[in-house]
């Protein structure tokens, strides 16, 4: 299985690291069975997040036709022009400015990430998931129409309004479509896209190495429909 995480200016880093770590260490555990690597939809380019101007490097260009995982992150801090690095004040601060994340997320629409994303979910060899505000840039660019998603608690009713059946959970499995809520529940999406993709026993190995149990059930539209407490 191959895992291209995407990049794009403002990305929120622990929604990109916590499953890059988690897939990279099940390649180890596999014997090589996983690859990952960071993509943006532009190629090879240093892409700088939007916590305190950190910066990570895309090895390539997405590429929606290579078969795997393709995993999109949420962003994070303030609103200045792409690629500009936060003064240290407004990093300070960047909890306080929940109001701009979908200014950043809603950037992307303006690159090619959208049509590629959407040839990435029609090519029937490729899982996409979503950390946190990436099934925003998703449900924006208009991709999840009647899908079950879930993303950070505070962009749910935003979810919402876009058509998606919005989920509260931390791990919702929809097919081809795999999501993920807070931000570090890209830990736990990661370690159940290795358990569903290559075996729980090397998920299970990985979750020891890093010392974390995933939290609450992964979410999917089978069973009866509960009736409420």
């Amino acid at each position: 299985m191959h895992a291209q995480i995407v990049l794009f200016d403002g990305f929120d880093p622990l929604d990109v690291i916590a499953p890059y770590e988690v897939l990279y260490a099940g390649g180890t555990a596999s014997a090589g069975a996983v690859s990952v690597e960071l993509v943006s939809a532009e190629g090879p380019r240093e892409v700088v997040s939007g916590t305190g101007g950190l910066a990570l490097r895309a090895t390539a260009a997405l590429d929606p036709g290579r078969a795997g995982v393709i995993l999109v992150p949420g962003a994070s801090g303030r609103v200045g022009e792409p690629g500009e690095v936060p003064d240290g004040d407004a990093a300070a601060g960047e909890w306080q400015q929940d109001a701009f994340i979908p200014v950043l997320l809603g950037r992307t629409l303006t690159t090619e990430l959208p049509a590629l994303l959407k040839a990435a979910m029609e090519n029937p060899e490729v899982t996409v998931g979503a950390v946190c505000g990436g099934s925003l840039v998703l449900a924006m660019a208009g991709l999840l129409e009647g899908r079950h998603a879930t993303t950070h608690h505070m962009g749910l009713d935003m979810l919402d309004a876009t058509g998606v059946h919005a989920v509260s959970a931390r791990v919702v499995d929809d097919g081809d479509l795999v999501t993920g809520a807070g931000v570090t529940s890209g830990l736990d999406l990661g370690l159940y896209v290795l358990e569903r993709e290559v075996g729980p026993r090397i998920a299970h190995a990985v979750e020891a190495l890093f010392a974390h149990e995933r939290r609450g059930t992964v979410w999917r539209n089978k069973g009866p429909e509960p009736v409420r407490f």
